[in-house]
């Protein structure tokens, strides 16, 4: 080779070693650009920059402003990031993206370090080359399906093109905060917030080092790093998280070291729609308020809100320290009692029903069930024939069925499962401020993951003689006094035909004159026949729909003895129209909506209705308290030792299917209804099965803690008097020395108004 010909070859190879260089770089410029102006397929538009497409979960706040559960598709809450822990930004940083803070979407350096180590040398602990940026951009828009490298190297170029145009959008904090509100930490929380809440019942800025590592730490992989599943594998990845806070100067060594040393420490609290308080309420809310209040509110732009994706936030009455006494108080009653129903139980021949109900009878309830169940539907819908459907019914199962000690895995048919079920006592407990209107608790039932059935509003029952309140409300507004007395001897009243003569529950006071205090305050049924004789069942019925009452009320003369099926939400507000002074106030349980951005939507406030003078209300309220001073009541006082005013009145239905008991103070009225779900299903005997063993209890304990809780501020003192002096004497023996010194000789005690 001649020396020209040197110079001519080497310039050869210099061509060709910067082509070799220079033509992978235009040829990835040229590509970006391509995919940037969209000819690669479509790129998110500014407007879906500016509002990506999320989901948010909706959110329901007790009056305590506590988040009492969510409407979700994700289950994810949006934080800002003044609320997120710097221990938390620190920890993410450090590990997911060390030179955030530098690059602008996509980081060079760590694209040359994937291609030359991982790629070339094949050192797959040297990591990826995405940064936060790009794998918000893999959240916000992700991929879709690639048949082929190129197509997907063409979308990694396009996750970097959303990279760069996010970080022209975003500053580095909102995206920061973006990647954490968006990442799904498993176990149904998706978001920092909600993963606070769930893995360790806190918020974003109360997350401790380690626990801020921990959920970072998920980041790599949160099915591998699962800490209720692999609790080894996730400490040992938050001990990385810390090593690379400490690489980058975020902590000292001695914070490395001291939280490495301490176990996860989970506080694990799953949220789903059975989980957590208020669940019934909060089911009601969704499938009955919510539902109907989206199709008759629609968005500015005319679409339909959505609570699973919109992220409204519902504002609540409900108080959770109250809510959770509720709950409390009726898990504890009802514990005890199905104990004692259970050995009862061992007794009867068709247990769990009662003696008088007949096979046939039986057997109707059981087939009524099966064909109301999810099993039956489904076979069904599945063209399963009638006698597969019942042979399934009838083949044993493994199963987990409820229980008060926990959940039991057992093996049983589906058909015993149902009668198993029927064994078990359910409750519906409502308390609400008279004056406001405000519900602030309210249990449903026992428990909603596996009975579902709502107590407070949807189910109505007989409500026994807690009715009799409305009779003995109409007999003093009609001026008879609470001293007027009658006597208890049989009544007989001829109505369609019949004559109709009801009978006291026991004999103790037959033939006795009984002034109407005493008598309601014992709850004898004959005094009551008496009043309703005296005025007719329409003008109660007319009465009970005034104080709020909307159940149907057939107008008969058993009305007086509680034969009407009531909710328990329903009673409670009339009940409130005593403690109102006189003015039913609707029971109502949320204040407000709101969107995301916490513009208001609609405020609530409850209707109201003047349905007696303060006078007669306060009358009520005296005859109620002889209740509990010494009548059905009287066990508030000697047994659970509460002193304080008290008006209440109790209810036991026929055969002992329905135990309630209604309880005023002057700031909450609350009431219980106790009873099983078939009326067949009972007590055998009143030592259990009347309502002050069986509701009354529940009224008792929430009350001792909603008492005893000094945050909640109740006043323990006594009903405010009216303005105006009373015109009827309450203390029955200074009335009645009174009448006979001004009248001896024409005194007459069945003059109503005493006069």
């Amino acid at each position: 080779m001649t020396g020209a010909e040197k110079p001519d070859s080497f310039r050869k190879y210099i061509r060709i070693f910067w082509i070799i260089v220079i033509a992978p770089i235009v040829f990835l410029t040229l590509l970006v650009t391509i995919v940037s102006m969209g000819w690669m397929g479509k790129l998110p538009t500014f407007e879906q920059l500016e509002n990506p497409k999320n989901n948010l979960a909706t959110e329901v706040y007790s009056s305590d402003m506590q988040v009492l559960g969510k409407y979700y598709v994700e289950n994810r809450s949006d934080v800002q990031f003044k609320e997120l822990n710097p221990n938390l930004v620190h920890a993410l940083v450090a590990t997911e993206d060390a030179r955030f803070y530098e690059h602008s979407g996509v980081d060079v350096r760590g694209l040359f370090r994937v291609m030359f180590k991982t790629i070339l040398g094949g050192k797959e602990s040297s990591g990826g080359g995405s940064t936060l940026t790009q794998q918000l951009a893999k959240m916000l828009f992700p991929r879709e399906e690639h048949s082929s490298k190129l197509h997907l190297a063409i979308r990694k170029i396009k996750e970097w093109v959303i990279a760069t145009r996010l970080e022209r959008q975003y500053t580095k904090d909102e995206i920061l905060t973006m990647y954490l509100n968006k990442f799904d930490f498993m176990n149904n929380a998706v978001g920092i917030k909600s993963a606070a809440k769930i893995y360790f019942n806190t918020s974003p800025d109360q997350l401790t080092l380690g626990e801020s590592a921990m959920l970072v730490g998920m980041e790599k992989n949160p099915a591998l790093f699962n800490p209720v599943r692999r609790p080894k594998a996730t400490q040992g990845r938050r001990d990385v998280v810390l090593e690379q806070m400490f690489k980058y100067k975020y902590i000292r060594k001695a914070q490395k070291d001291s939280t490495a040393a301490i176990p996860l420490e989970l506080h694990f609290q799953p949220e789903n729609h059975n989980e957590g308080l208020a669940t019934y309420f909060r089911e009601y809310l969704r499938d009955n308020f919510l539902r109907k209040w989206c199709e008759e509110h629609p968005k500015p732009d005319g679409t339909k809100y959505d609570i699973y994706k919109d992220g409204l936030k519902i504002y609540t009455t409900i108080d959770s320290r109250m809510q959770l006494y509720g709950e409390e108080a009726v898990e504890k009653n009802c514990k005890d009692l199905q104990a004692r129903f259970f050995e009862e139980c061992k007794h009867k021949r068709n247990a769990p029903f009662d003696y008088r109900v007949s096979k046939t009878e039986i057997e109707n309830i059981m087939n009524d069930a099966m064909r109301r169940s999810d099993r039956y539907r489904s076979l069904k819908e599945a063209g399963v024939s009638d006698d597969s459907i019942r042979q399934n019914f009838n083949t044993p199962i493994d199963m987990t069925v409820f229980s008060w000690n926990g959940d039991i895995d057992t093996t049983l048919s589906p058909m015993d499962s149902i009668r198993y079920s029927k064994c078990f006592q359910q409750a519906g407990f409502m308390s609400m401020d008279p004056q406001t209107g405000y519900i602030k608790a309210w249990v449903g039932g026992i428990n909603h993951k596996y009975f579902k059935y709502d107590h407070v509003k949807e189910g109505k029952r007989q409500v026994g003689s807690t009715f009799k309140s409305f009779v003995y409300a109409l007999a003093i507004q009609e001026g008879y006094s609470p001293c007027y007395e009658v006597p208890n001897v049989p009544i007989t009243i001829h109505y369609d035909g019949k004559d109709w003569s009801p009978e006291n529950a026991d004999n103790d006071d037959d033939g006795k004159m009984m002034t109407l205090k005493e008598a309601l305050a014992k709850s004898v049924n004959r005094i009551a026949a008496f009043l309703i004789k005296q005025f007719g069942p329409q003008a109660v019925v007319d009465l009970a729909k005034r104080m709020g009452i909307t159940s149907e009320m057939d107008a008969v003369p058993s009305i007086c003895l509680g034969t009407p099926e009531i909710s328990v939400y329903d009673m409670v507000g009339a009940y409130s129209t005593f403690a109102n002074k006189g003015t039913w106030t609707e029971p109502i349980f949320v204040t407000r909506i709101e969107d995301k951005n916490g513009k208001v939507l609609q405020d609530f406030a409850p209707k109201t209705q003047e349905v007696m003078s303060e006078e007669k209300a306060y009358i009520m309220l005296d005859l109620l308290k002889g209740v509990v001073q010494y009548g059905t009541g009287v066990r508030l006082r000697y047994k659970y030792k509460l002193m304080n005013p008290i008006a209440g009145k109790t209810g036991t239905t026929q055969n002992n299917s329905d135990g309630w008991f209604m309880g005023i103070t002057p700031d909450l009225v609350s009431g219980c209804w106790v009873g099983w779900e078939d009326r067949g299903v009972h007590f055998s005997s009143m030592q259990w099965g009347q309502g002050a063993s069986e509701a009354l209890p529940i009224w008792a304990y929430y009350m001792q803690n909603v008492y005893a809780d000094k945050t909640i501020h109740l006043s323990q003192g006594d009903f405010a008097k009216p303005a105006k002096k009373i015109s009827v004497d309450l203390d029955c023996d200074q009335y009645e020395k009174q009448h006979r010194s001004d009248n001896p000789a024409n005194f007459d005690s069945n003059d109503p108004a005493g006069n």
